[in-house]
């Protein structure tokens, strides 16, 4: 399809270099069409660019000549809709009117008419300010019968659109767009998993989420902090308008050459609106189950209980410990041509071929449950829950696994152990647990040392690590201390490796959890069962990470 720009230049209605002047301003002010700015820039006549639209989108332009002189029977269409999507219909809402709009290409304007006439809509162009103005006539007696307004309303209505028109200002000017550009690159050059944009009374903070630890990386002028904010939303399609609530979108970045995928949170405070922008890089080598840091027998287990015909495989571990990327790459492992496989998850986080996902939807009831109960119908081979948040999912999860389907889903316990013993309190029977589950993952992410600064432990201080973790250092092995470089921002560590601890449902184990026991007594049996604390000494061992960070992230649950 020939683009708007080309066609009005071949028609001599637009210079090569006013189309180039009419781009730059398009890329600052995201979502805005091409054919608008135009005409507001006074670059071309309404008239001239909807002839070129009308060429480009193959309809036919239908001007004020023909429209009706009263209005039709809307049926049951509302004249705020027709106003805000510029939509006039030519004659009573029936099965074959026509109707025109300036946008007709719109999905949204597609979707909402085909809701109304239970039918395929026609629509042809119009002229946007043709089709308003005789809105405005048609319903301008209604109006006029309306009580007065409130005037303090509509004068609080006008000083709020004032603000949102100069916020919208201030977000397409130049350095607001450098600021924001900037932070973006600074976060994605650090390796950054998160970016905080936090307004308090005196500055403007913004920090990243590098390698689990936040580092402040920028502290734009505290006059630019709504302006920054709005610049945000308006890449992710949030109502810059809406201070008081929270809201979610997402958005794409290319940055630096890369494609990244990014979900917004805002949250209201005392001094502005906090910003979270969670990053998801489309590295497509992230999602393999060799890149998840697993030994090699731990590796060669996961693998055989995803070839598995039914059962649960559940991955536990807290908030940002790696369980949702270590279950995409479990999915991506899987043979997609022959294996119908769906998801239900909130939100989804990676695209992945061959998957069938689904996006929970609270608002709408289409919850975890509710989906996973669809999902029983669809036939599948495979299911994974993104979280099993309630007595509801975990029953019919353990319903599906009984009836011959493999499910894979997280939980939000310390310990594999502790899965047993937080499905019970869930309101799953025990005997229901050993006959569903047929392995837990804990997982929790550590530091790696940076290449570049990392040097060798003394003797002494290796031995005393030993000591620490409770594991032999194998003949040969070094073990390094992190030291610092401004390759790793002076932290000593670049980039992050995950530990796991595999439980499988072994005969003892199985014996423990009918018995009722805790997930200490559950450790105990599983006597073949590495820890998080083991695993990461073997990580250690091989001058990955160190024996500090390991104590660190793994101490605790052991």
């Amino acid at each position: 399809m020939t683009k708007l720009g080309e066609l009005l230049v071949r028609r001599g209605k637009l210079s090569p270099a006013d189309l180039s002047r009419a781009l730059e301003a398009q890329n600052h002010m995201p979502g805005e069409r091409l054919g608008r700015i135009l005409v507001r820039l006074g670059l071309c006549a309404e008239v001239d660019v909807a002839e070129a639209l009308a060429e480009q989108l193959q309809v036919s332009l239908v001007r004020a000549d023909r429209f009706p002189s009263a209005p039709p029977e809307l049926g049951s269409l509302n004249p705020n809709f027709l106003h805000k999507h510029a939509l006039l219909p030519l004659g009573d809402v029936s099965s074959d009117v026509l109707f025109v709009t300036s946008e007709p290409n719109s999905p949204l304007v597609q979707q909402a008419l085909r809701l109304a006439l239970h039918q395929e809509p026609q629509l042809a162009l119009g002229l946007e300010t043709e089709i308003l103005a005789t809105l405005e006539a048609w319903f301008q007696e209604e109006n006029a019968e309306e009580p007065e307004a409130d005037f303090q309303g509509a004068a609080e209505s006008n000083r709020s659109n004032e603000l949102i028109e100069h916020l919208k200002d201030l977000a397409s000017e130049a350095p607001v767009i450098r600021w924001v550009n900037q932070i973006f690159a600074q976060a994605v050059e650090a390796g950054a998993s998160d970016i905080h944009l936090e307004p308090f009374e005196d500055t403007f903070c913004v920090r990243a989420r590098i390698d689990g630890v936040l580092q402040k990386i920028a502290e734009p002028p505290l006059e630019l902090a709504a302006a920054i904010v709005s610049r945000v939303k308006l890449l992710a399609h949030l109502d810059i308008a809406e201070r008081r609530l929270p809201q979610d979108g997402r958005m794409s970045q290319k940055i630096q050459g890369r494609r990244i995928d990014v979900r917004v949170s805002t949250v209201p405070t005392r001094h502005g609106e906090s910003v979270v922008l969670r990053l998801l890089e489309r590295d497509e080598s992230l999602l393999q189950l060799e890149a998840q840091g697993f030994e090699p027998d731990i590796l060669a287990t996961v693998k055989a209980l995803l070839t598995e015909p039914h059962g649960i495989f559940l991955l536990t571990g807290p908030t940002g410990s790696g369980k949702t990327t270590t279950l995409y790459a479990a999915l991506r492992s899987l043979d997609t041509e022959r294996l119908k496989i769906l998801t239900v998850e909130d939100p989804v986080e990676y695209e992945l071929p061959g998957v069938n996902q689904v996006q929970v939807q609270e608002a709408i009831g289409l919850t975890f449950a509710s989906a996973l109960r669809a999902f029983l119908r669809q036939d599948p081979d495979v299911i994974m829950v993104g979280e099993m948040r309630d007595a509801e999912t975990a029953q019919i999860a353990v319903q599906a696994a009984l009836t011959g389907h493999l499910v894979l889903s997280t939980l939000h316990t310390n310990t594999a152990a502790g899965a047993a013993v937080r499905l019970h309190d869930l309101g799953v029977e025990r005997y229901l647990i050993t006959s569903s589950v047929i392995g837990v993952l804990a997982q929790r992410l550590v530091r790696t040392l940076c290449a570049r600064c990392k040097t060798p432990l003394p003797l002494a201080q290796a031995q005393e690590a030993e000591r620490v973790l409770g594991e032999s250092i194998p003949p040969g092995a070094t073990l390094f201390a992190a030291n610092g470089c401004p390759e790793c921002r002076f932290t000593g560590y670049k980039g992050r490796i995950a530990i796991h601890e595999l439980l499988t449902m072994t005969p003892a184990v199985k014996r423990v959890i009918l018995a009722g026991g805790d997930s200490d007594e559950i450790d105990a049996a599983a006597t073949s069962k590495r820890s998080l604390l083991q695993d990461g000494a073997r990580k250690v061992f091989r001058g990955v990470t160190t024996v500090e960070e390991v104590l660190r992230v793994a101490h605790g649950e052991d």
